[in-house]
């Protein structure tokens, strides 16, 4: 626990610096850019309020490197769940502060010139935490560590709930 109380600490100290999290029945959209091992990644992705402190989402991502003669190309689709933690922590309500757990499928396909190898493995559990920072009731920016996915690494980007 103690582990996970500095993750969501340092998190925020990081952050750029928002409103609540997502209330019931309300969406937003997410969109940025990552770091991870495997190239960096685009996503686009929308969250669902199915309560105060509880949300489900999408999200697409597509990478793709080349080196060594080798081309790599992921495209991801992923659902999550998260839980934020906001209201348990006290957290003053320009932060969202989340974790939580998502399933994905992604198409990994690796060419170089005498080959082809397509991931047999497409599907994944991985986890995340992340928050965001919300200059008004609209906007924010978002950082999320995650991993067990295409997209494993670091994303920040944008979030604009409709």
């Amino acid at each position: 626990m103690k582990n996970v109380l500095l993750s969501i600490s340092l998190l925020i100290a990081t952050s750029v610096l928002g409103q609540a999290p997502l209330e019931k029945n309300n969406i937003q959209l997410n969109a940025g850019f990552g770091a991870s091992s495997w190239g960096n990644p685009i996503y686009f992705g929308a969250d669902y309020g199915l309560d105060n402190n509880f949300t489900i989402g999408v999200q697409a991502s597509y990478q793709s490197y080349k080196t060594f003669g080798i081309t790599s190309t992921i495209l991801g689709i992923q659902g999550n769940g998260n839980y934020h933690f906001n209201e348990l922590l006290k957290i003053p309500s320009k932060w969202d502060v989340y974790a939580g757990l998502n399933l994905n499928y992604y198409s990994w396909k690796i060419k170089d010139d005498n080959s082809y190898f397509v991931d047999d493995e497409p599907f994944g559990v991985g986890g995340q935490i992340g928050g965001r920072y919300f200059f008004n009731d609209q906007l924010a920016v978002n950082m999320e560590l995650d991993g067990g996915n295409a997209t494993s690494g670091l994303k920040i980007g944008v979030t604009y709930k409709l």
